[in-house]
């Protein structure tokens, strides 16, 4: 971990990161990003927010929009159609259950429309800085199994697993920086081995075709 804190400092970060840190970490703000992040490249994920957000910066606006408008408004991320109906309805839910906050426990979450455990742990970690929390998307799951540290078959197995082989330090890092090592060196397919600062380290388990550049 302390490799790869290192080596990402001149990359990009996650676009949630990012829209967090332009918006001074808005718990509104990072959960309706997470939610649309899913399955959605980052650039997407990043356009379609500052748009939606530069429309209604709060869920009490947010839930006046037509369902129809935030999918206008968020086009083209991944399942468009569905994730305007689950952002509408978590705002009406944040407003009328919540007194227009974002709930900081992961059983709150959970019950929010649309919100799964990814979304939930990312929130609870870059919104309201939890340490107690790891996230893991497909990245994590992807790449914790590749250094050998879990043996799990989905990301919901890995976050438990992760639970016990990670120092506790490091839970509400290891999305950031797994995240950003995934999407520019350790690939899904044909991973950047040659150009890896934890190679030494990395058995590469699963890895059958390494870049060869």
């Amino acid at each position: 971990m302390r490799r790869l804190r290192r080596a990402i400092v001149r990359m990009e970060v996650p676009a949630v990161e990012k829209l967090a840190e332009e918006q001074k970490r808005d718990p509104f703000q990072v959960l309706i990003a997470t939610l649309l992040s899913a399955q959605t490249k980052d650039a997407v994920t990043h356009e379609a927010s500052v748009r939606l957000f530069r429309r209604a910066a709060t869920p009490q606006a947010m839930a006046r929009l037509r369902t129809g408008t935030i999918e206008r408004l968020i086009y083209p991320v991944s399942f468009y159609r569905n994730k305007a109906r689950h952002v509408r309805e978590t705002c009406r839910q944040l407003v009328d259950r919540f007194g227009g906050e974002v709930p900081a426990t992961m059983a709150d979450l959970l019950t929010l429309p649309g919100v799964g455990r990814k979304t939930a742990n990312l929130t609870l970690i870059v919104a309201h800085r939890s340490a107690s929390n790891i996230c893991v998307d497909t990245h994590v799951h992807r790449i914790a199994n590749r250094l050998g540290w879990v043996a799990t078959r989905t990301p919901e197995q890995t976050e438990t697993a992760l639970y016990e082989a990670a120092p506790r330090q490091w839970w509400a890092t290891i999305n950031l920086y797994l995240v950003t090592w995934g999407q520019n060196v350790c690939r899904p397919v044909y991973p950047r081995c040659h150009a890896c600062a934890v190679s030494s380290l990395c058995p590469r388990l699963g890895v059958d075709r390494p870049a060869r550049e």
